[in-house]
């Protein structure tokens, strides 16, 4: 899934998803990145999109962005 802003959604991406809405990318079935939380053998089934743990309403899974979906911290690339 890409965000409106064309960038790819990540595993551990910090997100605004709406307003007062803010969340993590645990799993990305898009790219076959998976949290230790949130492992393949629990989302794989889905095969497209990722899974947000957002802090208003839990688990969401996204196969297209919300229309103001913001991406605000991404994960620092491990060296």
């Amino acid at each position: 899934m890409r965000y409106p802003d064309g960038r790819e959604a990540k595993v551990g991406d910090k997100v605004q998803c709406w307003a007062g809405c803010i969340g993590v990318v645990v799993a990305s079935m898009d790219t076959d990145e998976y949290s230790t939380e949130h492992p393949r053998a629990q989302w794989g089934y889905l095969r497209e999109g990722v899974m947000i743990e957002t802090d208003k309403v839990g688990l969401v899974h996204y196969i297209e962005p919300e229309p103001g979906m913001i991406l605000l911290e991404r994960r620092p690339e491990a060296v």
